[in-house]
């Protein structure tokens, strides 16, 4: 039972080298193109609909601000269709903040990239729609209209059934669910990175890292064994 209770925290720590590996690795260039890039999005000008990835998403919803938040893919026709309208939902929200109150922001989020996100959310087809509102969550399950997403954001979910907070994105299972997302498409990334940047064959990159993983997890579960165990009571 006690080696049950330190699976997350083994999980964590792999997770964390793995990351190291991928920092380590990754071109100082490349980096700096990225972060502009975001920086640029985030951006996306006074009025226009705000792209907010893993990277920048939990900084930014902490800002006291409501925020309607749509869940998109390139490759879907009804988010196409709809981008047009969304700019202009997003502009005319935008344009009623005032100063000194409340705001209303409008995003949007790449669900084919942003796998971590998709996870959180349970986003379970494209275009989704959620409105967030401090830890309350609520889904836009209505007929798109341009009248019908304002109304929604303006009214701050006002009528709707929130999301339940222990499966919603802020709670145990939607963080458990995008660790488990970003564990996955991490170890691929350090995966990918070995392979293409150190010209080792797929197999022997797949061993090696089983035999990191192993030979890591086994040191920790040592240690964090070694501090759990009883003690001899003192007469």
């Amino acid at each position: 039972m006690r080696t049950l209770s330190i699976f997350p925290l083994l999980t964590f720590f792999i997770l964390s080298v793995l990351q190291g590996a991928i920092a380590s690795g990754a071109d100082a260039s490349d980096t700096k193109v990225a972060t502009s890039s975001s920086e640029d999005d985030n951006d996306a000008g006074s009025n226009g609909v705000i792209t907010l990835t893993s990277r920048n998403f939990d900084s930014s919803i902490k800002d006291g601000s409501v925020w309607l938040i749509e869940f998109h893919s390139p490759w879907c026709g009804h988010c196409k269709r709809f981008a047009q309208t969304y700019s202009e939902v997003a502009e005319y929200i935008h344009k009623q903040n005032k100063d000194g109150q409340r705001k209303v922001m409008v995003a949007k989020i790449d669900g084919s990239k942003e796998k971590a996100l998709t996870s959180r959310f349970s986003v379970k087809g494209y275009p989704s729609f959620f409105l967030l509102d401090g830890w309350d969550v609520y889904e836009f399950n209505q007929a798109r209209s341009k009248k019908a997403m304002i109304e929604f954001a303006t009214n701050k979910g006002k009528g709707k059934e929130s999301v339940s907070f222990f499966m919603g994105p802020f709670g145990p299972f939607g963080q458990l669910r995008a660790l488990m997302m970003n564990t996955g498409t991490t170890i691929l990334d350090v995966y990918d990175h070995i392979v293409e940047n150190y010209f080792l064959s797929p197999t022997l990159v797949a061993v090696l890292m089983a035999g990191v993983g192993v030979f890591f997890g086994t040191i920790f579960v040592i240690i964090v064994g070694l501090f759990m165990l009883p003690k001899p009571k003192a007469d």
